[in-house]
């Protein structure tokens, strides 16, 4: 962790990636708009900070929830990246500014009891503030490129899923593919004994 600055707080690692097999992905271009429900806790957290042979102490990680993430190309024919992801997290509902040129993750906390439902929230966020963000993201170009009536056209389907995943998905496999896969990415096996979800 960096620093903490008007509500801000600046990690010097990037965010645990999306599990691909957990998503359903959306595209309206020039962005794809990913769908995902995630189990997080201290064995995930751990292997991913091996992944990234990080060091230092990113506190602890105990929650769950739908995450939306945005994706996009940072300059024409480049591979896309994320630049936003809404946290709606049931203990601790978050959003991240995401720039891998500058390795800048800058996390926001959430108020539920000012910004209500944090899935409805950052749904109109994406709805009416997109272009905005990603400016803040660090991604201005793109953010020229938002054609606002195609948000408006896929958004009913990409809250449709995000509702869906809510309430309907399968805790072990999602928290087995979550912890393999940052596993992997560290080089290291899951823990024995480590079984399914975080609460």
């Amino acid at each position: 962790m960096l620093k903490i600055e008007r509500g801000v707080t600046r990690y010097d690692i990037m965010p645990i990636p999306p599990i691909d097999a957990h998503c359903q992905r959306f595209e309206v271009a020039p962005i794809s708009i990913w769908v995902e429900y995630r189990l997080l806790d201290e064995a995930i957290g751990a292997a991913h900070q091996a992944s990234q042979n990080y060091e230092g102490r990113i506190g602890p990680i105990n929650d769950r929830g739908v995450a939306l993430h945005v994706f996009g190309e940072p300059a024409l024919g480049e591979p896309e990246a994320e630049f936003l992801r809404f946290d709606c997290f049931e203990e601790g509902p978050h959003y991240h500014y995401v720039s891998y040129a500058e390795q800048m993750n800058d996390m926001v906390h959430l108020d539920p009891h000012a910004h209500g439902d944090p899935l409805r929230w950052a749904l109109e966020c994406i709805r009416t503030r997109l272009p905005q963000m990603l400016e803040r993201a660090g991604a201005a170009e793109l953010a020229t490129c938002i054609d606002q009536g195609s948000i408006e056209q896929i958004l009913p389907l990409v809250t449709e899923a995000a509702f869906r995943v809510r309430f309907q998905h399968d805790d072990a496999s999602i928290y087995a593919g979550a912890l393999a896969g940052a596993s992997k990415a560290a080089g290291t096996s899951p823990a024995a004994g480590v079984t399914g979800g975080a609460s």
